[in-house]
């Protein structure tokens, strides 16, 4: 009975103690961020910009390109969850990360090994009657030896008792490192999202330029055909036929270059959507420059950063990870114990090996006692926490960083919807001033010099106010992708089974 008691105490102890884990316990991170606004900028104030949009702070929407409202252009975002290669890239990482996991936490399961063998053993005539040493030793001989067949098989299994934790902070920084996969394709997504508008955009916008090159080629063909019937009437030069030819020749130097970018931007797009070169050039052919208008922009608080951006949230399952991993370096200075036990059979013939007499048995623990290690332990230990240190750091600079583009992306968004809205202002004046010149010329009362240097001058307004319209969406583009949105849980969660090549193309889903 006391016996009895003894054991049952020892295994409550046991089981006590598996329950115990070292290291230290990992503590979220405070991010630093402010909790009401951006601060530090006069630019970045949530007031209204000009053009009656407004920076609010209300949570981010998740499918925000269709702030656009841009047709072409949520048809593409709808395609990007399933169809890009970093996408997919990042969801095949995730899945050896979950598969990585999945190993560290079998040691937390007893192992077991069956094992069958057969010998044929038939000895020498040496080995039979003994060597002549043996002989002159005394020792006794065998004097026949027959050759003997012998059967074995049996069961093995071996638990290493996790009374410190070693394998518990293993699963916690497997799980962690899990979770920094998950951020990290959250974060492709959003980074291809924001790619896949950038580049759509910057082809609209290039398109637009091709469309204001068309239109002055236009207006100075008509000033080239006034100039040659001036000449013809006798009331002016062959200079400003020239002039008026050589500023034709001019814009329509810039066509081909515009053209080539729209081939390139076009071949980007299908790229990002891994699709072959000229496979979008149907549906992108044609289309309208993307102005964004939005009356109120949901730009959410600083604080939101911390959970909307993956990046930080990736970072701060490394710094996890991190954290459980000094744990593990702890437990390697406990001992460690292990139960162990066989079950076998032997028998020199097969009929005989099931049977009760055959049976062979060993049970009972190790235990494994660290005494000399040569400082590995004390040096993996240190290891382990200066990496702690370098992850927390890290931690931080993301944080930082995602700060820093925020009210970057704040402050050149405002500007440049000021710049816009000169820019627009210059162009109806120069528009009236081309108007009056060429009436004044017509007259013969202004020179040719000054139509022609107000057609140059417009021109070039006109494919600034473009360029900065396209720079518009741009940095709103940026702005999102610096606020974290756009990802969500649409995407796949298993890897592709075979080549991506020999795959057909899934059905796009919509975002939530």
């Amino acid at each position: 009975m006391g016996q009895n008691l003894h054991a049952v105490a020892a295994i409550s102890v046991m089981f006590a103690l598996a329950g115990c884990t070292v290291g230290p316990d990992f503590v979220r991170p405070d991010p630093g961020l402010p909790k009401r606004w951006f601060a530090g900028s006069a630019a970045a104030a949530p007031v209204a910009f000009e053009g009656s949009s407004a920076t609010v702070p209300e949570p981010v929407d998740p499918a925000w390109w269709q702030a656009f409202r841009d047709a072409t252009l949520t048809s593409l975002m709808r395609r990007v969850a399933d169809a890009n290669l970093d996408v997919k890239t990042a969801t095949v990482r995730l899945a050896e990360s979950r598969f990585q996991r999945a190993a560290v936490a079998s040691a937390q399961l007893p192992g077991l090994n069956g094992s069958a063998r057969y010998q044929h053993q038939n000895l020498s005539d040496v080995s039979a009657r003994g060597s002549l040493i043996d002989g002159l030793l005394g020792s006794p001989s065998i004097s026949s030896a027959k050759p003997a067949d012998l059967f074995t098989g049996g069961f093995d299994a071996s638990w290493e008792l996790d009374l410190w934790g070693h394998v518990r902070r293993q699963v916690e920084a497997a799980d962690a490192q899990v979770q920094s996969f998950e951020e990290q394709r959250r974060d492709a997504l959003v980074s291809s999202l924001a790619e896949v508008a950038r580049d759509y955009i910057q082809l609209r916008g290039t398109q637009t330029q091709i469309r204001i090159a068309n239109h002055n080629l236009k207006i100075q063909q008509d000033i080239l055909q006034l100039t040659q019937t001036r000449q013809q009437k006798g009331l002016t030069t062959s200079l400003d036929v020239e002039n008026a030819a050589a500023q034709v020749e001019a814009i329509r130097a810039q066509l081909p270059g515009l053209q080539q970018q729209e081939a390139q931007q076009t071949n980007a797009v299908s790229f990002l959507l891994d699709l072959p070169p000229d496979a979008l050039r149907g549906e992108l052919a044609t289309g309208k420059q993307v102005v964004p208008m939005p009356a109120r922009f949901p730009a959410g608080i600083p604080s939101d950063l911390a959970r909307r951006r993956p990046d930080i949230r990736a970072a701060e399952a490394q710094l996890h990870a991190a954290t459980a991993d000094i744990g593990v370096a702890v437990a390697e200075f406990y001992p460690s114990i292990q139960l162990n036990g066989s079950v076998g059979f032997d028998a020199l013939k097969v009929g005989s090996l099931l049977t009760a007499r055959a049976i062979t048995t060993n049970l009972g623990p190790s235990i494994s006692i660290p005494v000399f290690q040569g400082g590995r332990l004390k040096a993996t230990l240190e290891l382990r926490k200066a990496q702690q240190v370098e992850a927390a750091i890290a931690y931080h600079r993301t944080v930082l960083r995602a700060w820093h583009e925020v009210v970057d992306a704040l402050i050149a968004y405002r500007t440049e919807r000021q710049r816009r809205a000169r820019l627009a202002r210059q162009v109806e004046h120069l528009r009236q001033a081309l108007s009056l010149a060429r009436e004044r010329y017509n007259d013969g009362v202004t020179e040719f010099t000054t139509v022609l240097d107000t057609a140059r001058t417009l021109l070039q307004a006109e494919q600034d106010h473009a360029q900065s319209t396209t720079n518009i969406s741009i940095d709103l583009v940026q702005l999102y992708k610096a606020l974290g949105g756009g990802w969500e849980l649409t995407y796949p969660n298993a890897p592709p089974e075979q080549p991506i090549s020999s795959q057909r193309p899934s059905k796009a889903r919509k975002p939530t």
